[in-house]
């Protein structure tokens, strides 16, 4: 196993750290829970809230945990004793669960991921952690899919990366136009992938028909 050196954070990725000056405090994430139960119209006093700011602002700690994480650094360490392998590597059918940042409700999803080693692989688990992080974090989906082959080709500096994402947004689903069984596939292609055809119609090939289970 081998330890790559020390990559620097990629551009653009504003890293919360949990003790940031700017952070507010427990009580005063509770509090605005609070102020928004009363502009829906309920009182968040009554007996089945009381609970309620508590529970939420433990529920955002979950699902926006992404921003206390690294993801160059879950892909450190790798693997170099492959015998010579040098074709492909495909983790598909990813489960994520993240939230659009323009409404800040879900957006839940399947990703797919490939990339062309060179002379080293690193652990499938590395490959679902980095997407889970990305996810993980207020997000656009056309956004998380570039994050996540960004990552991969700096860190891992790979002869290709390949990233596909499909996934149902509740933003358009559950308000707004309500247009159910509604998918969006984004997909980014570095490297080989983008280059040579015959490799991203094998990648394409490989992951099947975008669309085909999200949501069912």
């Amino acid at each position: 196993m081998t330890e790559l050196k020390k990559a620097k954070k990629p551009g653009g990725q504003e890293l919360q750290a949990s003790g940031a000056p700017d952070r507010p405090t427990q009580d005063e994430a509770e509090e605005a829970v609070r102020t928004l139960i009363r502009w829906a119209g309920d009182n968040p006093n009554r007996d089945g809230l009381l609970g309620t700011p508590e529970r939420v602002v433990r529920s955002y700690d979950e699902f926006f945990s992404g921003y206390n994480e690294n993801p160059m650094e879950m892909l450190q360490k790798t693997f170099s004793e492959t015998e010579g392998y040098d074709e492909m590597v495909v983790l598909r059918d990813i489960d994520f669960h993240s939230h659009c940042e323009h409404h800040i409700v879900p957006i839940i999803g399947k990703a797919h991921v490939g990339y062309l080693p060179s002379e080293r692989v690193v652990g499938i688990s590395k490959l679902a952690r980095v997407i889970e992080t990305f996810a993980r974090r207020l997000q656009i989906q056309e956004k998380l899919t570039a994050q996540i082959a960004n990552t991969l080709e700096e860190v891992l500096q790979p002869k290709g990366v390949a990233v596909v994402i499909e996934a149902v947004h509740q933003c358009m689903t559950t308000r707004g136009i309500k247009k159910q069984g509604v998918s969006l596939v984004t997909s980014r292609m570095l490297g080989q992938f983008r280059d040579d055809a015959k490799t991203r119609r094998e990648f394409l090939s490989i992951i099947g028909s975008p669309g085909s289970s999200i949501g069912h």
